[in-house]
């Protein structure tokens, strides 16, 4: 696989068609509903932003070293050609990036990475390109590149079509390349069935392995180590029959995966879900009445911590908003005045870091959140 050398310098919109894990508790695996709480108010001791003028920001990891990573879908500049897909056309802007927050310091420490901005007949829409970032032993930081469109649409944009849709892997040395063909499994297999769509974003490395949510092929696969891709699990549609969307993969505490949701078009208030997964058993709901979950993590309490990108009723209308998930009972909204949130991380100190205004560049910030 081809590498390219990265500029080191002192990382969508989704398509819509993570600390070491708490100590393991017995959780159910029966539906629960996940009706926020609507009478409690915003938590919080403090909101403090950490790094700023980012572009799209999306997930968040801890390197090796302790420092904090945001990967970052780029800006909508075109520099390269562009390919139709059903929305507009993907066209090649190359301004991914990942930053990191050190001791104090924002430094973005790769760009160039592999990014696409949508257009559409009235302009300018998504940015895609990093999605989300994990490591892997030290220094190795993997990285989903997302795509939104059929997988064969890729060959219009020629030798710069290969890094789409896939999983790269960025080296401490500055380069980068392919570790798998995300949307080529899904062009090959279509596991969910319906119209070839594929969108890598959510990402779960593990020790000679990763787990990928791809969010157009509403599917949960398995990448091993010499790059092969298996599929682990489908979600099935919503029960308003839109597409399930699935955003982020975590280890849960008692061991097996568990899947946030989008959801796709209308965007419907209380259908997204966090799903358990165990390989070779069918999806189970874990908690459920949710909406727009971009990503979720899990806290050293034993609570679970997600995001969702909107609140209004349908479509992305309305405040994006932090919540906290216990075990038992009702879920509770955290922070109700958050724009747009893509990434969530609980820290090691007990915070909640927060990739803010993820759908638009040079303004977009990561919060620390201190409940």
């Amino acid at each position: 696989m081809r590498a390219i050398a990265l500029p080191l310098i002192s990382l969508v919109l989704l398509g819509a068609c993570a600390g070491d894990p708490p100590t393991a508790v017995d959780r159910t695996t029966s539906p629960t509903t996940g009706s926020v709480k609507k009478d409690a108010p915003d938590a919080l001791a403090s909101v403090s932003v950490v790094m700023s003028n980012l572009d799209n920001p999306r997930g968040l990891a801890w390197g090796p070293e302790g420092a904090l990573y945001v990967a970052e879908a780029g800006t909508p500049t075109i520099n390269g050609p562009c390919a139709p897909v059903p929305r507009g056309q993907n066209c090649y802007s190359g301004t991914g990036a990942i930053t990191r927050l050190w001791k104090g310091t924002q430094e973005r420490v790769a760009t160039g990475l592999p990014s696409h901005v949508l257009v559409t007949p009235t302009g300018l829409g998504d940015v895609t390109g990093p999605h989300d970032i994990a490591f892997q032993g030290k220094g190795n930081a993997y990285v989903t590149i997302g795509w939104g469109g059929p997988p064969a649409a890729r060959a219009a944009l020629g030798a710069l079509g290969q890094w789409f849709g896939s999983t790269i892997r960025v080296t401490p040395n500055g380069s980068f390349d392919v570790v798998a063909d995300i949307s080529g499994f899904e062009h090959v297999n279509n596991p969910a069935g319906g119209p070839l769509d594929s969108n890598p974003y959510g990402l779960l490395a593990e020790p000679g392995r990763q787990f990928v949510a791809d969010a157009g092929g509403n599917s949960i696969l398995e990448v091993t180590a010499n790059g092969s891709v298996s599929l682990v699990a489908t979600l099935p549609p919503t029960v308003t029959t839109a597409d399930a969307v699935p955003t982020e993969v975590v280890r849960g505490p008692d061991g097996a995966l568990y899947v946030s949701q989008l959801t796709g078009v209308p965007f419907v208030a209380g259908n997204a879900s966090i799903w358990r997964i165990v390989p070779g058993a069918a999806p189970q709901i874990y908690r459920t009445g949710f909406k727009t979950i971009t990503d979720f993590d899990w806290g050293p309490d034993g609570n679970l911590y997600l995001v969702q990108f909107a609140s209004a009723p349908t479509f992305f209308g309305g405040p994006g908003l932090l919540i906290r998930v216990p075990p038992t009972g009702p879920p509770v909204t955290l922070n109700s005045t958050l724009t747009n949130p893509t990434g969530v991380l609980v820290g090691p100190d007990g915070a909640i870091y927060v990739s803010n205004r993820g759908n638009v560049a040079g303004v977009g910030e990561v919060l620390r959140i201190v409940p």
